[in-house]
């Protein structure tokens, strides 16, 4: 009750703890409306379009699911989508906290699934980066690498786990890891979380950093279920910034060390969906530019 109540305080939701896009609250429902699971569904079929004619074989896939714009994110969500994966053509790789078994699993599940996963349906938007050849071949070979990706995966969940423990882990840790193992060529024998977070200290990667907006929100944080704060150093924490993998900073470790990188955003509102496959951002409220494909949503 005082989590509820120290959230409420602060003007967050029940989910406002979910900071890699999973509802921190298990019990939490999400209504939806048919408009709204159609609107979602076509904008689904707009990025599976996108991954079938890109000709690639796997693509790092971000969702913006959980609202994180008071901490300046918009994408909350990663996993990896792979035309060959068992469950379905681009089912998406990715973990998942299983609230049934309280730990975390690793869970494939189709575009249409993974887009209606977000706390939004009025808006959403979906991030897809297309690698050079060989970075692809590797990523897909580690993530259907059924053993190393079970081997990479922690046996506690916390939605804001410090990026070089192995106390914890969120989603987007999971897939920064699974990248350090296939490029770094790790064997996941020995120590695979230690071997994987190793190199990707030695190769700059930088997990956030967090910036949480005010003390208050720190404290409130510590009574929201999956956060926790007793993995960060305690430097971090007076510094109100935590060192958590997130989208971007995945985002922006995978295309400074594959330049060649090929980055396409598509999001959706009530009326539209806009493809951009410039590499620019999108904005939050999916506003058009010249060059962006466009198309509109029948009421």
């Amino acid at each position: 009750m005082f989590a509820r109540l120290a959230l409420a305080a602060l003007g967050l939701s029940a989910s406002a703890g979910a900071w890699a896009g999973l509802p921190t609250f298990c019990e939490r429902a999400q209504d939806i409306t048919a408009e709204e699971q159609d609107r979602v569904l076509r904008f689904a079929g707009v990025v599976k379009q996108e991954l079938e004619r890109s000709g690639a074989r796997a693509a790092l896939i971000a969702r913006a699911g959980t609202d994180l714009s008071r901490f300046g994110l918009l994408y909350s969500h990663a996993g990896i989508a792979l035309k060959d994966n068992p469950g379905s053509p681009w089912a998406v790789r990715q973990l998942y906290y299983a609230c049934d078994e309280s730990r975390p699993r690793l869970f494939d599940q189709g575009v249409p699934g993974f887009a209606l996963g977000a706390d939004a349906p009025l808006r959403g938007h979906m991030s897809l980066l297309f690698l050079p050849d060989e970075e692809e071949r590797l990523l897909e070979q580690a993530a259907l690498d059924k053993p190393l990706a079970l081997a990479l995966l922690a046996g506690k969940y916390s939605a804001n786990a410090y990026a070089y423990g192995t106390r914890y882990q969120n989603c987007n840790q999971w897939v920064a890891e699974l990248l350090a193992s296939a490029w770094g060529r790790l064997d996941g024998q020995q120590a695979p979380r230690e071997q994987a977070q190793a190199w990707l200290r030695e190769q700059g990667y930088a997990a956030g950093p967090v910036k949480i907006p005010s003390h208050l929100l720190m404290f409130a944080g510590q009574f929201v279920p999956l956060v926790h704060l007793n993995d960060h150093p305690v430097e971090d924490i007076h510094a109100l910034a935590l060192h958590v993998s997130v989208p971007a900073s995945i985002e922006a470790f995978v295309r400074r060390q594959a330049p060649q990188t090929r980055r396409v955003e598509v999001c959706h509102d009530e009326q539209r969906i806009v493809v951009r496959r410039s590499g620019e951002p999108l904005d939050a409220a999916c506003t058009p530019m010249p060059g962006d494909e466009v198309t509109a949503i029948a009421p």
